[in-house]
Order: structure tokens, then sequence, then C-alpha cells
């Protein structure tokens, strides 16, 4: 199962993917509006092991601290090269808006071909770096969390502090456009598309 709500004033979709067979879930990116999503988790009946990061930029991040002290045992995980954007309201760019967002440290940190058992089901980490140091993707067997990476008909920026529109496209064509063209790509913000779209109309990667 796989469903996304996009959440918070800048909208950035968090989602809960579960294996239904044994209820076992994550959520990627809470951005805001935690007990929202706990609110959610609860009516869907899941039991969440993980809240999984594609990156550490505030409007991705702003509900951690709150679902951790909602959801018993839940671990946190992401990117060493994003893991300092948790506790930094400079680096995760909240400071730019209002007082600052500092959080706890991440409970483990993500790397290049790792792999998550979320209940029978498999997640396994893509580093695709370039709209932030520390920017992953997850891969599932229904389809690709791209985080702001890769969009419907756009890609990630890369004028923030760490970005790199070079190591965002090189990511991009190696590691994701090598993916079965009908692979669902599920991004950090706007409507799903598929790796097969993004090859034949993304005006930044055709």
């Amino acid at each position: 199962m796989i469903e996304g709500r996009a959440m918070g004033a800048m909208a950035a979709n968090c989602y809960l993917y579960a294996c239904m067979e044994t209820k076992k879930a994550v959520v990627i990116d809470p951005g805001a509006d935690g007990k929202r999503i706990y609110r959610w988790i609860l009516e869907k009946g899941l039991k969440v092991d993980y809240i999984l990061l594609t990156h550490g930029h505030v409007d991705h991040i702003g509900a951690v601290d709150e679902l951790r002290g909602l959801i018993e045992n839940v671990t946190v995980g992401i990117h060493a090269g994003d893991a300092g954007m948790l506790t930094d309201g400079k680096k995760n760019l909240s400071s730019y808006f209002g007082p600052g967002l500092a959080l706890e440290k991440a409970d483990f940190l993500l790397q290049d071909g790792q792999e998550l058992t979320v209940g029978k089901e498999v997640m396994k980490v893509i580093s695709t770096p370039g709209h932030s140091p520390g920017g992953v993707c997850f891969l599932s067997s229904e389809g690709l969390f791209s985080g702001d990476t890769l969009f419907a008909g756009s890609i990630g920026r890369t004028d923030f502090p760490g970005g790199s529109m070079e190591q965002l496209l090189e990511g991009v064509k190696k590691k994701l456009l090598i993916l079965p063209e009908d692979t669902r790509v599920f991004p950090g913000h706007g409507e799903e598309t598929s790796i097969g779209e993004e090859k034949r109309d993304n005006p930044f990667l055709v």
C-alpha cells in the first residue's frame, strides 16, 4: 500500500508505505501536521517501524519529532550528508522563515544500496545528491519515492547550500532512468509520474 498526502504550507508529499499482510509500515518525509499523520496511521491500522527522510529540508522533516513522541519504538533514518540538517535551523532552511527548527539527531544513517525490511517488503536506498548533499530515493516493489530529486516534468532545484546540478543530473540519469519504464514515481511535491514519462517528456532529461 502506498498513500500520499501533501502536508504544510509548502505542500510536501508525505507517504505511508505498508506491507498489508503484516501491517508494518514506514512514514516517508513527514514535513508538517504530525497529529494528522498519526491519525492517518491509526485509520489504516498500521505499525510504523521507520520514519525515512529523502533529505533534510524543513518542509520534509518538520513533523519528525512530533511523530517520534506519538509512535512507539519508531526510528528515524537520514543520509549522513544531510544528518546535520535535523539539528540546525540554518542548514534545514527553517531559520529563513522564523525562529528555526532544531530536531533530535537521527537514530541511524542511510547508505547507498542499503535495504530496509518493511514486513515482507524491502525498500532500497538510492543515493542521489544534488538537491542536497545527502538526498536519497527509496525504491520499493510498488515504485520509487523520489523526494526532491525527480518530479513530474522537472527536477529538484540546486541553488540551496550544498546543491549541485551536475550531481543531480548524474544521479537521475545513471541511477533512476535505468529503472523499468513502468516504474511509478512518487515525488516530494506534485503528482505521481513514471520513469518512462520522464525519460520521454522531462525537459531537463531529454
